[in-house]
């Protein structure tokens, strides 16, 4: 069984730490052994969340079957400070050197919304490190609709002059990642792992997935890949994850019937479509 550890009676995590990654700064990290020899699994989280967040209801599970890693990214929760501005692709490349400092040479990248964006990237930029793919509710561009380009554009412009979110902002996004659960810990923990933001930042990578396109490149994915879609998703429209599902030969498709925060409010529906998906990868991956 995963070894993890209890935090309270409604919420488990694994054992974290921080790790210092050599010329980037310092981020933190979960880690589940998983069995012996077990593929790895890298999960990255979404937009405005953490890793705990965005996973807490699959570790146990995902831990059982593979080694799991997830970080938080660059500005978000616990993850990276820096003085620079928000960037997918230094996200990315986090992840390669968080890889370097743990000793680990293939990964499968688990990508939840952002995340699935820094999960095509790390392909992009760190072909040899991604033995397979696993998007979810996510997709090759976020930016194309009249409403999306405004939208984007507004976040842009928001970053110019963001430099803390005040609480009802933390309130409103914490809400908004956790409607459906009715549990009153779990929504105030949520409250206080959005709380860790650096908002500067997390507005910038909001106008950095408005800029976001894999278009011209993601036809040349050569690793197993699966695309897990939620079916009635209010962030991510169906229409944009089905495209990614066509641009790639080869991907399982894995549907679940919920919304953007279906990872978090409908476990029961996610987790195991989630598994079912690593699954898919993991069986065809080439032997080593």
């Amino acid at each position: 069984m995963a070894a993890i550890a209890h935090r309270t009676d409604s919420v488990t995590l694994p054992p974290g730490r921080e790790i210092a990654l050599e010329g980037r700064g310092t981020t933190f990290v979960r880690e589940l052994p998983g069995p012996p020899g077990a593929p790895v699994l890298m999960l990255l989280h979404g937009w405005t969340a953490t890793s705990d967040l965005n996973w807490f209801t699959a570790f146990e599970v995902l831990g059982n079957r593979y080694r799991v890693v997830a970080m938080d990214h660059r500005g978000h929760g616990r993850g990276i400070r820096a003085n620079r501005p928000f960037s997918l692709t230094d996200c990315a490349d986090d992840v390669a050197a968080l890889c370097a400092a743990l000793g680990v040479d293939r990964i499968i990248g688990v990508g939840y919304s952002m995340g699935g964006a820094v999960a095509q990237l790390l392909w992009h930029r760190h072909p040899d490190l991604v033995a397979g793919m696993v998007l979810s509710c996510t997709a090759a561009n976020f930016n194309a609709t009249t409403r999306e380009r405004a939208i984007f554009s507004a976040v842009r412009g928001l970053a110019t002059i963001s430099r803390l979110a005040p609480p009802p902002l933390r309130a409103m996004t914490a809400l908004r990642i956790m409607t459906g659960r009715s549990d009153r810990y779990v929504r105030q923990w949520a409250y206080g792992e959005v709380a860790r933001h650096d908002w500067l930042a997390v507005v910038q990578a909001g106008g950095e997935i408005g800029r976001f396109d894999s278009r011209r490149w993601i036809r040349d994915l050569d690793v197993p890949v699966a695309v897990l879609v939620t079916l009635s998703d209010e962030i991510v429209p169906l229409a944009r994850q089905m495209a990614l599902v066509a641009s790639l030969a080869d991907a399982t498709l894995h549907e679940v019937e919920g919304g953007h925060a279906t990872c978090i409010n409908q476990p029961e529906r996610f987790v195991p479509a989630l598994l079912q998906a690593c699954e898919s990868v993991t069986a065809r991956l080439p032997p080593r």
